[in-house]
């Protein structure tokens, strides 16, 4: 098969577009034909070399993808060839076909097509896992979504105005600010140009933030008494000064965590989790998938130059 592979660590110039040995189905796993993958941020690092796949993963980039099973492994139970599907990956959506865990497969949700599928694994599982069954975000309260118009950010978004709360939102520009406004949110700072902290001090309940060090000090004057910080990104770095006697004030709490790495067990309940609660609301169009461009697979590279950019609204789609 054919596959985007990482030449060496580098700019979008390293990846290429090559034949690869055929993946093949171990127990408990099913081989996918992908339709669709999607780019995250995690590939550009693992690009650059800085975020490696977990042991035994595929080293072919990709967290997510949708296709079509054409095999099943032994004891994989529900699943079956010629399933539409999409699913949750350590590695190994930019190709053609890519093995998987049954417990991290999906089906399609109804009311979007194949390739639509491919950009809702990711998201739907970071934000569903971190926001509802890590903050416990309850209807009436308050979300503060850091980079409202990246892929999570339109999904937390939109989730979050589907379960009762209220949405604040923080982007880079006047344009991405009314998208997120069209997606629901009802409040937003164009971080450029106006302090986040000192606009919605002390309202936030939960702050999902893919910033990490460089906000710390302003998420916990943003956050509310009781409130849960959820670091899920580390785009302003990694080491911060913590003012613990804020923190204790507020009785606030902050919370680390990753998704690529976990057990496929911990990722199979946060799939389950996503089926049964985040899927229906798709289905009756309370919650959609934000495209901003289909880019064919073997162009990965002009995808990657693309978010890292950061002019997009939503997903960048590689489709086959």
């Amino acid at each position: 098969m054919r596959a985007i592979v990482i030449s060496e660590p580098g700019g979008p110039e390293v990846l290429a577009w090559q034949e690869v040995p055929d993946p093949r189905p171990g127990p408990g796993e099913v081989l996918i034909e992908v339709a669709a993958s999607a780019v995250n941020r995690a590939d550009l690092l693992q690009r650059r070399g800085l975020y490696p796949p977990p042991p035994g993963a595929s080293e072919i980039p990709g967290l997510e993808c949708s296709g079509t099973i054409i095999e099943v492994g032994e004891n994989v139970p529900h699943l079956a060839p010629g399933d539409r599907v999409c699913a949750l990956l350590a590695g190994g959506g930019y190709a053609e076909r890519v093995a998987v865990p049954w417990q991290q497969v999906m089906p399609v949700p109804e009311g979007v097509t194949l390739d639509e599928a491919a950009g809702l694994p990711e998201v739907a599982c970071t934000v569903w896992s971190n926001v509802f069954m890590t903050a416990r975000l309850r209807k009436g309260e308050t979300l503060l979504v850091h980079g409202g118009a990246s892929g999570i950010g339109t999904m937390a978004i939109q989730l979050a105005k589907a379960f009762g709360s209220r949405v604040l939102v923080t982007a880079g520009s006047a344009d991405k600010l009314a998208r997120c406004r069209e997606l629901g949110a009802d409040d937003g700072v164009n971080y450029r140009e106006e302090d986040f902290a000192e606009r919605f001090k002390g309202q936030a309940d939960v702050i999902l933030d893919i910033i990490g060090a460089k906000y710390l000090p302003g998420n916990l004057r943003a956050l509310a008494t009781g409130g849960r910080l959820v670091v899920i990104g580390l785009q302003g770095g990694a080491k911060g000064e913590l003012d613990l006697g804020t923190l204790l004030a507020k009785r606030a709490s902050i919370h680390a965590t990753g998704l690529r790495t976990r057990p496929v067990d911990d990722k199979g309940a946060i799939c389950r989790g996503v089926v049964d609660n985040v899927w229906p609301l798709v289905a009756a169009g309370a919650v959609r998938p934000v495209v901003h461009e289909r880019i064919p697979l073997d162009q990965a590279a002009r995808a990657h130059q693309m978010l890292e950019e950061g002019e997009h609204i939503g997903k960048l789609l590689l489709v086959r």
